[in-house]
């Protein structure tokens, strides 16, 4: 079985362990941390509640996570990376790629791809991937994009038909934000699948959970897709019972080895206001052990459909295929 880039180096796929598929350490507004550093405070104490939280996380059998942590969402690998040395018992994956719902940075819009090259932004995530991160050496395990109600943008379109192309030159898998009250997973089956190629048993569409709409995520799993069932705790417009609800009705209808579970949490997140952050008191690391299983478990998720959703599906998942034409 091949290895799965992490943090501190490559681990075989087998022995990931109980992972969580979507889980940041720091979502930073870049820009603004570094003009206005006057909330993240001091820096050894912000690393020092990381660890402290994974290490809490860890304690609680999870052994991996993946931290798709992009451009556009603050990633500094060389911060985490002082953090994967202190929390030797969790394997941390990091991914490339860009995060946006509109435009695409200005750094692409006068960089655009020429007739018969890849995309600037192709090459810089395959580097990521096959050299490392910003002269780390750390290796990403993931490819990252999004579409949200905005739709297909012309900067979306870019950004995910360049995930495509690194992903099939790479055969690192895909996770995708999407917004499923849209149904923006059927966008991303014709752009990244359809017209791109990319078999979508390698693409997790993040967010699926944040619908209670089974049929359509029936649909999506249908089709191939992974549903990432990871925000669970941010229950500002939907509720903890409405979540895990879904998930067991999912559960019920079969579709255990489709879906991947997390929590979108983070130590520590810029884009959300304390006084929010206190009417989300299950939004951490620790909710879907103590409060997400045992409500699952009452309502027939067998142990089984939970060591698929948390051990199996996302083994299937990181282990890369080999790149197009290899």
């Amino acid at each position: 079985m091949s290895e799965v880039s992490t943090v501190r180096g490559p681990v075989a796929a087998a022995a990931l362990g109980r992972t969580y598929m979507h889980e940041h350490i720091f979502t930073l507004t870049a820009d603004v941390q570094q003009n206005y550093p006057g909330e993240w405070g001091d820096e050894q104490a912000r690393l020092d509640d990381a660890v402290e939280k994974l290490s809490a996380l860890a304690a609680q059998g999870v052994q991996t996570i993946v931290d798709p942590t992009v451009v556009g969402l603050g990633r500094y690998i060389p911060r985490i990376a002082k953090i994967a040395e202190r929390v030797p018992q969790l394997n941390i994956v990091v991914a490339t790629g860009i995060y946006t719902y509109d435009s695409a940075p200005f750094f692409f819009e006068y960089r655009p791809p020429m007739p018969g090259q890849p995309d600037p932004m192709t090459e810089m995530f395959v580097r990521d991937i096959t050299e490392g991160i910003a002269g780390t050496g750390v290796r990403a395990g993931m490819l990252k994009c999004a579409i949200d109600h905005h739709g297909m943008t012309p900067g979306v379109e870019r950004v995910m038909r360049a995930v495509a192309q690194a992903h099939l030159r790479t055969g690192i898998p895909v996770t995708v934000h999407t917004h499923p009250g849209s149904r923006a997973g059927l966008e991303v089956k014709r752009v990244l699948c359809d017209e791109e190629g990319v078999d979508p048993r390698r693409v997790v569409l993040g967010h699926s959970g944040d619908t209670p709409d089974c049929d359509h995520l029936a649909e999506l799993a249908e089709a191939g897709f992974v549903l990432g069932m990871d925000r669970f705790g941010i229950n500002l417009e939907t509720t903890f019972e409405a979540r895990a609800d879904t998930l067991v009705e999912m559960c019920r209808r079969g579709y255990a080895e489709s879906m991947v579970l997390s929590q979108d949490a983070s130590c520590y997140i810029d884009w959300v206001d304390p006084l929010l952050l206190e009417q989300l008191p299950q939004w951490h690391y620790l909710h879907i052990g103590d409060d997400v299983l045992p409500y699952v478990r009452e309502r027939g998720v067998t142990e089984k459909q939970i060591e698929t959703m948390l051990v199996d599906v996302p083994r299937r998942v990181l282990e890369p295929s080999e790149p197009a034409g290899a």
